[in-house]
């Protein structure tokens, strides 16, 4: 039972960018718990603290988005890299430079996580649909390839008079 709770853990953490999504939490958090020091500090602050706050807040759902819904990852990741460059100027130096640092490294690792293909099987001898299919791709190989051969080069025209 522990062995298929660990397995299950494995596979939902690689099929998403967890790593990505946890370094944004962590960014996030960094950047909100800073302001949020005690009340006296805080009063002393004034509203310098919201934006800090708001940054930490919108980073840590940025990065629970990712992990519950993968395919948003990209602006995840845009976001997430953006909002951590601006709380380097609007958040105590992004909290002190540690969240602006873990929340540029969290989007891009979200932003270029790519999901996992299965691989092809091969194809087994003796297979009639293996033959089959042997046989069909020559054809579809010679037509991928004519449609996916680049078009001739035009003519270049300059009107200043320069060569090609």
């Amino acid at each position: 039972m522990l062995l298929s709770r660990r397995r299950r853990w494995q596979r939902w953490r690689r099929s998403r960018p967890f790593w990505g999504g946890l370094l944004a939490i962590l960014a996030g958090a960094w950047i909100c718990v800073l302001p949020l020091a005690p009340l006296k500090i805080m009063l002393q602050q004034g509203v310098a603290g919201i934006p800090s706050v708001l940054m930490g807040i919108v980073m840590i759902v940025l990065g629970l988005t990712t992990w519950f819904a993968p395919a948003q990852r990209t602006l995840a990741g845009v976001l997430t890299t953006l909002i951590a460059t601006a709380a380097l100027v609007l958040s105590n130096l992004g909290g002190f430079l540690i969240g602006t640092l873990l929340g540029i490294l969290g989007g891009g690792l979200m932003f270029a996580w790519q999901p996992y293909a299965a691989p092809r099987a091969a194809p087994r001898a003796g297979d009639p649909e293996s033959a089959e299919r042997d046989s069909a791709e020559p054809e579809s190989a010679v037509g991928a390839a004519a449609a996916a051969a680049p078009p001739p080069p035009t003519t270049h025209h300059d009107p200043q008079g320069a060569q090609p």
